[in-house]
């Protein structure tokens, strides 16, 4: 909404960057009536996650939803890292440094990480970035042992194609088809953006090209909380190339008490004009805690919808297979989904899915849970939503 077409459309004039501007006026109607562990109370930002939070110590919740059974379409799986570009560490844990981790992560290429046998757990000094010319193809693998902490003060990884800094490689940023940014077999905890723009993603943004998300876990992550758009605790995603779908695949969102991500709306992840593909995954414990809806009502600062998801944009598609959505919450809408198609184009499909006791909001014309205009469709098979 207040991140509007015209603005996706804007970024493409490259040469006209700084002139485009977000339209602070709102959009149209939507607000109807209304690692591991546990956060710490003394940490920063909407998630009052830090490096003193128990996600700090490893362990948690598994990857991806348990019960989840649906076949993972070929583009969606984990990409072959057997052949890494660059190799982060030397076999021992003191070698792996957020240095290590930054620089690597620039590099790009196909990335992998040799910290030892044991799990480690590597606080970011700096916010990983990627340079759009070192791909096309970025793999970031953790091999399942790797945690990056963002020790409650920063994001952790950073990919947009707009970003002069982050070097143009086309005339037409926002819509590129590179870099294709796989992430996979890791796990982000006390990611946090609050204070760093506008715009979300505490552990993950990702602007243009594409992004795909595989077994991977976000725990006590956060951002802003409040804000109209603001959003996605764990992912915030932008223009994905083509209108192309984000894939997260067995992946966990939260998944207990205590271990729940945190922004103005979005607690898992958050875009606008982005299609989504979540397949057996998990969103739990996720809060959405803004205060005012979207456009924000008079006398708000905003925000407070989608507890696990919050899409909004216009043509788009959020398609949920073998998934369960549970015990989310939200001050405003969606305590599980809130999806805006402005076009009303857009559309929900859910198969073998489950979406239960999330607690909070209003706005509810077609499902319990889910905030939609009441001519969106939404397609449901085999699935329960209560």
């Amino acid at each position: 909404m207040r991140r509007s077409l015209e603005l996706m459309l804007c970024l493409s004039m490259v040469t006209a960057l700084e002139a485009c501007a977000d339209d602070s006026s709102g959009g149209e109607g939507t607000t109807g009536t209304g690692g591991t562990g546990a956060a710490s109370a003394s940490g920063s930002g909407a998630g009052g996650a830090g490096a003193g939070s128990p996600a700090h110590e490893g362990g948690g919740p598994a990857a991806g939803n348990p019960d989840g059974s649906c076949a993972v379409p070929a583009e969606a799986r984990a990409a072959d890292s057997s052949s890494p570009t660059t190799v982060i560490g030397d076999g021992t844990p003191e070698s792996c440094t957020s240095e290590a981790v930054v620089s690597g992560v620039a590099a790009g290429g196909i990335i992998t990480f040799d910290c030892g046998p044991d799990p480690i757990t590597i606080t970011l000094e700096e916010t990983a970035k990627i340079f759009n010319d070192t791909g096309p193809e970025i793999v970031i693998d953790g091999g399942g042992l790797v945690t990056l902490s963002g020790g409650g003060k920063r994001r952790i990884l950073y990919m947009n194609t707009c970003d002069e800094a982050q070097v143009w490689t086309t005339p037409s940023c926002d819509n590129q088809d590179h870099p294709r940014l796989t992430v996979q077999n890791l796990t982000f905890i006390e990611g946090d953006s609050t204070d760093d723009d506008d715009e979300g993603g505490g552990a993950i943004f990702a602007q243009g090209g594409r992004l795909k998300v595989v077994n991977a876990r976000f725990f006590n992550n956060a951002c802003d909380a409040t804000g109209p758009d603001v959003g996605g605790a764990g992912i915030r995603a932008f223009m994905q190339y083509n209108g192309l779908p984000v894939h997260v695949v067995n992946s966990t969102f939260g998944g207990a008490e205590g271990y729940g991500n945190v922004c103005a709306n979005g607690g898992g992840i958050s875009s606008i004009g982005v299609s989504w593909t979540v397949v057996n995954s998990l969103f739990s414990h996720n809060r959405a805690i803004g205060n005012g809806g979207n456009p924000a009502m008079a006398g708000t600062p905003g925000g407070g919808s989608g507890g696990a998801i919050y899409n909004d944009g216009d043509t788009m598609t959020l398609t949920l297979c073998g998934t369960r959505i549970e015990r989310n919450e939200v001050s405003a809408h969606g305590s599980a989904i809130f999806f805006v198609s402005n076009d009303h184009t857009g559309n929900i499909v859910i198969d073998r899915s489950v979406i239960t006791e999330n607690i909070g909001g209003s706005w509810y014309p077609t499902y319990p849970q889910i905030s939609n205009h009441d001519d969106t469709p939404i397609a449901v098979t085999d699935s329960v939503i209560q």
